[in-house]
């Protein structure tokens, strides 16, 4: 708001990201669940007001700051289709502090169904993190607050997990999900077949400390034989440490060439194939994919 009511010329694209109002385990839960009540004036305590409450909040990012896409990181990429009644339940447990660890995972798992529901109306990217532990340095945490570079890689496992989540939404091409993880050991036995099956489905880039030379070199050979280049997005940038921008787009074009040059020295493309992947993989996959 701040941005638009300036007389600043650049452009910021906001995303969504509703996490602590999803999550009944976010250590802000509570107090953004009244916050989300009080800026939509929604009975946040009513399962179709809640959701009314998120659709409106999805509005408001897309009039005010032009969003495109939503981000959504939990550690595991568990989805579940659950009944009406047993979401308020659920969503009553949750407000009054009650709800069971458990609980809170299909509460979880359904609202990334939710979530992807909505987007299908609006139109909104929807991005999902996951294989990761956050804050796992707790000095760090406790100096410095959240999410200021102690994520550490967890197993994931996506084929059973998002089944449900997928045979929901997956097969609708005007859908675009797009999965980011760390836990690259997935990255060919499930991601690259999943990315081909379903058309909504594409990959994100290597991230955090795997988009670094040797790890974007992994991710290419493993995920373009089975999902090729475009069941990918390319190279998004969406760090908070703006300073290193260009040096991490440098980086990505370089490996990205590197690749495309051993497939023309193998004849597996041609050098005008080359460069037109080059181009999709520098800015139009991600262009397409964020609908920018």
């Amino acid at each position: 708001m701040k941005i638009n009511a300036s007389d600043w010329q650049g452009r910021v694209i906001t995303t969504f990201r509703p996490d602590s109002v999803t999550d009944p385990y976010h250590p802000d839960f509570s107090a953004h669940m009244a916050l989300l009540a009080e800026q939509t004036g929604e009975d946040v305590h009513q399962w179709s007001d809640y959701l009314t409450a998120l659709r409106k909040r999805r509005a408001f990012f897309q009039s005010t700051g032009g969003a495109t896409a939503t981000d959504h990181s939990y550690p595991t990429p568990y989805t579940t289709v659950l009944s009406e009644d047993t979401c308020q339940l659920l969503l009553t447990k949750a407000l009054a502090g009650e709800i069971s660890a458990e609980q809170a995972q299909q509460f979880c798992g359904h609202m990334l169904v939710e979530m992807a529901r909505m987007s299908q109306k609006d139109g909104l990217v929807m991005q999902i993190h996951c294989g990761v532990y956050r804050n796992h340095n707790q000095s760090l945490l406790a100096s410095f607050g959240a999410d200021k570079g102690a994520d550490i890689p967890l197993k994931a496992e996506f084929v059973h997990n998002l089944r449900p989540l997928l045979n929901e939404v997956g097969n609708d091409p005007n859908l675009t999900i797009i999965l980011f993880t760390l836990d690259e050991d997935v990255y060919a036995r499930e991601l690259a077949p999943l990315a081909g099956q379903y058309p909504a489905l594409k990959l994100g880039h290597a991230w955090w400390f795997h988009d670094s030379p040797e790890g974007m070199m992994r991710y290419r050979r493993m995920v373009t034989e089975t999902a090729g280049f475009y069941n990918t997005v390319g190279f998004n940038d969406d760090t908070r440490a703006f300073l290193s921008i260009p040096a991490r787009h440098d980086v990505a074009r370089r490996v990205d060439c590197n690749f495309l040059a051993s497939l023309v020295c193998e004849h597996r493309i041609t050098e005008e194939e080359a460069l037109e992947l080059a181009h999709q993989l520098t800015s139009g996959l991600a262009r397409k994919a964020y609908r920018l």
